[in-house]
């Protein structure tokens, strides 16, 4: 076998490495092996001469990398950028669900309840606007039959009314005042001073968060239906005119009763209502007149009934 045949150029080196071809003596111009060199190893000449084991190591290194940036790049990873870093403690754990607020947070039956809740409420808000609506709009066929659960509903505490919108609105204060002629222990007929109920609401509602309906409308609203019901000459109309005046003197007997002690003097005998009015201050800037001058109405003596003069109407 000859030990220059085309075998040769796979031969390694003990590092593994591939030694380079030999050129022969003679003349081919490669010298025999052990000719030029010590002990039995061929020698190496020209270029071949220059490279040392340590270019082996070099080039084996180089394609160590190629290698390893062929791999890198086969399974998605750039070869100059390092892999991610797995820093979960848990060790790859998926993140926990976000918590459930609000209604979702409930429990199933309290779910239930609150979407009950929340029905009723949509209900309720619905009836109230249709009723307000109803008070509000023209007669109609609904109106008609329904009337008297229309007005229950929405008087006196839904009342709508458009005076704050009406071209004139209103420009004037109205005090209802009240006297009475009061039978004392002794026989004697005495007339109390008048007092102002009107301004004793007022007092009770000024700075409170909570005033009651009868302060901010039970007075105001028996006047209003009694002056709507009786004609200038201070008589009622109708069987309406009677009922507002009973009404307006039942409300002062039980004032006089309840605010002024009059039960530890006598026995109310008769009332006399009136009313004091006076114009509204109008802005400074403008330039309209007015009379500061109140103005009185006074209605006739009422007589005080047996159950009235007893101590007023619970």
């Amino acid at each position: 076998m000859d030990a220059y045949d085309e075998d040769s150029h796979n031969r390694r080196g003990p590092d593994g490495s591939k030694g380079a071809r030999l050129p022969e003596s003679g003349t081919d111009g490669h010298e025999p092996p052990g000719a030029g060199g010590e002990g039995n190893g061929p020698s190496v000449t020209g270029a071949a001469a220059d490279e040392s084991p340590a270019d082996d190591t070099e080039r084996d290194e180089s394609s160590a990398v190629r290698t390893d940036a062929h791999e890198s790049s086969a399974v998605g990873t750039p070869a100059n950028e390092q892999p991610p870093v797995d820093t979960d403690p848990v060790g790859g754990a998926e993140p926990a669900a976000p918590s459930r607020t609000g209604v979702a947070a409930l429990s199933p039956r309290y779910q239930v309840g609150a979407a009950v809740a929340l029905a009723a409420v949509a209900v309720a808000a619905c009836v109230h606007l249709g009723m307000v609506f109803l008070s509000l709009a023209p007669a109609n066929t609904v109106t008609k039959q329904h009337g008297k659960a229309i007005e229950e509903w929405v008087y006196p505490e839904f009342e709508q009314n458009w005076k704050l919108f009406a071209p004139n609105p209103l420009q004037q204060n109205i005090a209802v005042q009240v006297r009475a002629e009061v039978r004392t222990k002794d026989g004697d007929l005495r007339t109390t001073g008048w007092r102002d109920l009107s301004a004793r609401d007022g007092a009770a509602i000024d700075g409170n968060l909570l005033p009651s309906h009868t302060q901010q409308n039970e007075l105001r609203r028996a006047w209003d239906f009694l002056a709507a019901t009786h004609g200038t000459d201070n008589r009622p109309v109708g069987l309406r005119g009677a009922l507002s005046e009973t009404y307006m003197r039942r409300i002062v007997t039980m004032r006089l009763y309840r605010e002024d002690a009059i039960g530890r003097q006598g026995l109310v005998q008769r009332v006399q209502v009136r009313s004091r009015t006076t114009n509204v201050q109008p802005p400074v800037w403008s330039r309209e007149r007015f009379s500061s001058k109140p103005v009185y109405r006074v209605l006739p003596w009422w007589t005080v009934t047996a159950d009235e003069a007893a101590g007023g109407v619970a």
